[in-house]
């Protein structure tokens, strides 16, 4: 695996992580016992930015490594930080009523769009050269 690669896998499973950790605090800021996933509204948005990170990682991880495995490692480690900083991005504005996330999730989902875009080509490549 190439350390870029690495560097981004290892940062997305930090962000994870993050995200845990804010419906924790938001838990116990807000009184919101487990397992419910129902409460105010500033748990609610909290563990729905951890909920649409979690799905959102699902398909980015393995989009990132195949793009690496049969691609440019490098372009895919870029497309990858493009994701990642987008969907800090779109956690923080998640998290506050006021702002739009419409931004970020656009850059994350065109970042993760590039991922299987050149996942493909370079798999359907490596097919036709066999």
């Amino acid at each position: 695996m190439h350390p870029l690669i690495a560097l981004v896998t290892l940062l997305t499973v930090l962000l994870l992580m993050a995200m845990m950790g804010l419906v924790g605090r938001a838990r116990g800021r807000h009184g919101v016992k487990a397992p419910s996933t129902t409460g105010p509204e500033g748990f609610e948005r909290t563990f729905r930015v951890q909920m649409n990170t979690q799905e959102s990682a699902l398909m980015f991880l393995p989009a990132l490594w195949t793009a690496a495995a049969f691609s440019l490692p490098w372009l895919a480690a870029c497309f990858g930080g493009v994701w990642l900083l987008a969907r800090v991005a779109y956690a923080v504005t998640y998290l506050d009523p006021a702002r739009s996330r419409a931004i970020p999730f656009v850059l994350a989902s065109l970042a993760l769009l590039a991922l299987v875009v050149q996942g493909l080509w370079g798999v359907a490549w490596t097919l036709l050269l066999r």
